[in-house]
């Protein structure tokens, strides 16, 4: 069967059947074997073994001087040979008639925009968890919000290599990579199913293009940078609610992500217990709620209460502990733009994932408390290791002493005697939004 060799051939023509189109084999670069019986008309076989129904024409009756252009039709697994081939029939036509099936309005061969590319990418994967596809729509509208509307085949290398440099001076080097790596994965899917539309990523890397190398940031000393994060936050933040999002960081190093997702229906002042179910390890994360923690939780509760006394209602059960009226998710979603500001009067960088490591340094190198059980406090995956897959996991009981005493020693840094002001020069933008997908 032609095609079936290792070598590239230039052209290949055979009688494009099911058991044809079965026989041909994938090589190391896409070929393309064209049917016998309509010209223009054949099958595109990728390297990764994915075959699509292709017609190949020159709009305008312009013979060769026309430019050459080639459109998919259908992929090969889902579309039989015969269906392919009257499609391919009625194109041809159409140009015969002067038209271009491209340019044509009512088209649909024409080039998809970037944010139809972006929402195909999301609906192909259903399993994605929510809180990732928040976090790509949110990625999305901050760093590509301009370029919603373009076709694919508008976008170039150049741009983006523009746009990389451009989102990494302003959002910092890690938004940088991830807007990108993003950008990447949404062109694969339509660069399959439209013939010539190149992956400007791809060509940004094969032209000498790199992601930035990312090191994972260690923080100063807690009783140095706490007291300053502190004077920062009561300095720049005015809104309360905003103010208490960053003291829960503060007193159980979870993710902010994780804390935008705090529900009424899952916290129990009662029994001093929260629960989080989206959590970056898909594990369900159950808490002990602090002294400290009690006193946000309940400063919350009292506000929202009061809210919605005000419009004749109660708080709601699955209500969000940290609503916002306008974002898509129903609660809060970026604190990015605070972090330089926070910075600025701490003297010293503020990035929320910070306060994480802060909770971590003060629990294991302060307190002194075992891996295992700080590690269990942040949710943390436990890597393979046959003592701890031995050991009975940590209950709630034995967590609360161990989580106050954090929670205290935090506290007692927090409202320390600030060190000596350092002034920060702005340099480096401060991140922390995206370090957490």
């Amino acid at each position: 069967m032609p095609g079936t060799s290792g070598k590239r051939i230039a052209k290949v023509k055979v009688s494009l059947t099911r058991r044809a189109i079965e026989a041909l084999r994938p090589q190391r670069d896409a070929w393309i074997a064209w049917d016998t019986q309509v010209t223009g008309f054949g099958v595109r076989i990728q390297p990764t073994g994915t075959k699509s129904y292709i017609v190949n024409y020159r709009p305008g009756g312009g013979g060769r001087a026309a430019p050459n252009r080639r459109i998919a039709i259908g992929r090969a697994d889902s579309m039989a040979p015969d269906a392919a081939r009257r499609r391919a029939r009625e194109l041809l036509e159409q140009v015969a008639r002067g038209e271009d099936p491209v340019e044509s309005p009512t088209s649909t061969f024409r080039r998809p925009t970037l944010v139809e590319a972006f929402e195909e990418y999301l609906t192909a994967n259903p399993d994605r968890k929510e809180q990732t596809a928040r976090f790509y729509r949110a990625l999305m509208r901050n760093c590509f919000a301009d370029w919603w509307t373009r076709p694919l085949d508008t976008i170039a290398r150049r741009d983006v290599e523009a746009r990389f440099l451009l989102v990494s001076r302003r959002r910092g080097r890690t938004v940088g990579n991830h807007a990108i790596s993003l950008l990447r994965s949404v062109y694969r899917r339509p660069c399959v199913d439209f013939e010539g539309l190149r992956n400007p990523v791809e060509l940004w890397l094969a032209g000498g293009g790199r992601y930035h190398r990312v090191v994972r940031r260690r923080i100063s000393a807690p009783s140095e940078v706490l007291p300053r994060w502190r004077r920062g936050i009561e300095a720049e933040v005015i809104v309360p609610a905003t103010r208490d999002i960053f003291w829960c960081g503060f007193y159980t190093g979870l993710r902010v992500s994780e804390v935008f997702g705090l529900r009424w229906d899952r916290v129990s002042l009662s029994r001093r217990l929260l629960r989080i179910d989206e959590t970056k390890t898909g594990k369900p994360l159950v808490l002990p709620v602090t002294r400290q923690l009690a006193a946000v939780l309940e400063r919350r509760r009292a506000e929202c209460l009061d809210g919605s006394a005000r419009d004749g209602g109660g708080v709601r059960p699955g209500g969000w502990v940290f609503p916002s009226p306008t974002s898509a998710s129903g609660h809060v979603e970026e604190l990015f733009h605070l972090y330089g500001r926070i910075s600025r009067v701490a003297g010293t960088k503020f990035w929320f994932h910070g306060l994480r490591n802060a909770f971590i340094s003060v629990a294991e190198r302060e307190l002194m408390l075992p891996r295992s059980l700080t590690k269990r406090l942040v949710n943390h995956s436990r890597h393979a290791d046959v003592t701890e897959d031995y050991a009975a996991d940590w209950t709630i009981r034995q967590l609360r002493e161990p989580a106050q005493r954090i929670a205290d020693r935090i506290e007692e840094l927090m409202h320390a005697e600030v060190p000596e002001d350092g002034e920060w020069d702005g340099t480096e933008t401060p991140e922390g939004l995206w370090d957490d997908p």
